[in-house]
């Protein structure tokens, strides 16, 4: 498999806290909402904490594939696409209890894995089957 450029670590640990994630509902209608709690599980997954997405909750139940926009600390605008897994109990979800601020209510967390990732209109990286 393919290795994630450097380039990519280093915008994610040093990006604004903000994201956009966009999910897809049945129809192909898009729904993009604001995330503030994302926690890099390892290489390829990012977990995203349920603190209230509801459209979102329904479009991975339909449609699992999403996209997830950050902004590197320079502004640059790096976009992550991949499957979503939805967690209410297991490992995945007891990792959002060692990150996510107990003030959040964290009702489950959405599990990004890591298929696309683009810098701008280029794509910097592509998991090979």
């Amino acid at each position: 498999m393919k290795d994630i450029p450097k380039e990519f670590d280093t915008a994610w640990d040093e990006r604004e806290p903000n994201a956009v994630l966009t999910t897809i509902d049945a129809n192909g209608i898009p729904n993009s909402v604001w995330v503030l709690c994302l926690h890099r599980l390892n290489k390829r997954k990012i977990l995203i904490a349920n603190n209230s997405l509801n459209k979102t909750l329904a479009n991975i139940k339909t449609n699992p594939y999403g996209a997830l926009l950050f902004l590197a600390s320079d502004r640059r605008a790096y976009q992550v696409k991949g499957n979503l897994e939805y967690h209410t109990d297991g490992e995945i979800f007891q990792n959002i209890r060692e990150w996510l601020d107990p003030k959040y209510p964290g009702h489950g967390v959405a599990a990004l894995t890591i298929e696309e990732i683009y810098f701008g209109a280029e794509k910097v990286y592509e998991t090979v089957s």
